[in-house]
């Protein structure tokens, strides 16, 4: 009993730190992104926890884990609506003691909600906030613990001879969010004013230092969602998962900056800033089965994919504000292939399981956020007007101003 009392509690922790993890993306959109669209960035946000929570409970959990039958394919089963405690939902007998059935619930509704957030940044400043609505309403709802449950509620990738491995969710989290992230900001066309004679311009943020804040809260959280995903208070796992996940955070970040400094000849903060998360997002699909070394090294060139990431989205003249495609889609991808080059799994059969995994979230992902976001458009439209875009969505969408007594040029 008192080793489930230790293990619940780790697990509570992990929780309250991946919802702590929120504020930092919040911080990190608005800081990155006008002041004239404030509100509407952090109502977005606020929208995603909320309702994500409730979808969670009534469908999402049930559809991530819905105890797949015996023989079954493992593509899709659905365990009911609502959330029960199940009989020793709340003994040793659950989860092998590492935590009770309604902690696991909270746990993982938290990641669900972060998916949705990464699409937020990705389209800020033009998307209309209802369509927006709508879309993480069926992409929470459905695609998420559809999405979830191949992995982690013991699906057919986990049915594989050579399981896909995908510790805390660099696929199942950050990919499933940047496939969206790609189809939403291609369907949405670039803000006006991003490319000038097809040259990408910079279109600065109004706040860096809440940014910076927003990327430190996210590593922060990140203990959390890498030390949580160990399952219990494990001593020798979650300190292992700790340290790799903290030098992976701080490689990305050194590599990104050095590499961004090589090629364009100057110290950019937010290049530094997404390094960090790049570490981070690519070393969490993994976080347990590797050595410091190999977290550096995993990190490390997340952190450099993130520079040339970066400048590739520009060059398709795509227009992402917040990073949200280089750092959660392109480092989700390679982080889950390290899983099959570095550490304790590495070889060529769980790199191969590895690829299946992640085509198999690309097709999924970006047909269903594409049948989602197109169909809006269609419809009800997803694109702002012009008007509205250049006077900023807080008037238009919310009648406030985040800053009503700091005016400064709003660019």
């Amino acid at each position: 009993m008192e080793l489930l009392t230790i293990n619940n509690v780790w697990m509570m922790i992990c929780t309250a730190l991946v919802f702590f993890m929120h504020l930092g993306f919040a911080f990190l959109e608005i800081g990155l992104t006008r002041q004239k669209n404030t509100i509407n960035i952090l109502f977005k946000n606020i929208f995603i926890i909320t309702v994500g929570l409730l979808l969670y409970c009534l469908v999402g959990f049930n559809m991530m884990y819905p105890g797949f039958a015996e023989g079954s394919s493992g593509f899709f089963g659905f365990a009911g609506f609502g959330i029960t405690a199940p009989e020793g939902g709340m003994t040793a007998a659950y989860a092998d003691g590492g935590y009770t059935w309604w902690t696991d619930f909270l746990f993982q509704g938290m990641f669900a909600a972060t998916a949705a957030t990464i699409v937020s940044g990705a389209v800020a400043e033009r998307i209309k906030i209802v369509p927006f609505m709508i879309f993480v309403i069926v992409y929470v709802g459905l695609v998420y613990p559809i999405a979830g449950s191949w992995k982690w509620g013991g699906g057919f990738l986990d049915m594989r001879e050579t399981p896909f491995y995908d510790f805390a969710g660099s696929t199942l989290v950050h990919s499933v969010g940047g496939w969206a992230a790609l189809v939403a900001v291609w369907l949405l066309g670039a803000r006006i004013g991003k490319f000038k004679d097809g040259k990408p311009m910079a279109i600065p943020g109004h706040s860096i230092p809440i940014a910076t804040a927003g990327v430190l809260i996210l590593w922060l959280g990140w203990f959390g969602f890498n030390g949580g995903s160990v399952l219990s208070a494990d001593p020798e796992l979650t300190s292992l998962t700790l340290v790799t996940t903290c030098l992976a955070a701080a490689a990305g970040g050194v590599v990104s900056f050095l590499v961004s400094t090589a090629m364009y000849k100057n110290l950019d903060l937010t290049m530094y800033l997404n390094g960090i998360l790049g570490g981070l997002v690519s070393i969490t699909a993994g976080a347990d089965q590797m050595s410091p070394t190999d977290a550096i090294l995993i990190g490390g060139i997340g952190g450099a994919i993130i520079v040339f990431a970066v400048a590739l989205v520009d060059k398709i003249k795509l227009d992402d504000p917040v990073g949200a495609i280089a750092v959660h889609l392109i480092c989700g991808i390679w982080g889950t292939l390290a899983v099959g080059i570095f550490g304790n799994l590495a070889g060529i059969d769980q790199l191969i399981s590895q690829f299946v995994g992640i085509a198999s979230y690309a097709v999924f992902c970006i047909l269903s956020s594409f049948i989602i976001l197109y169909t809006l458009k269609k419809t009800v439209g997803i694109r702002v007007s012009e008007k509205e875009e250049l006077e900023g969505l807080d008037g238009f969408e919310h009648g406030m101003d985040a800053y009503p007594d700091f005016r400064m040029n709003e660019h």
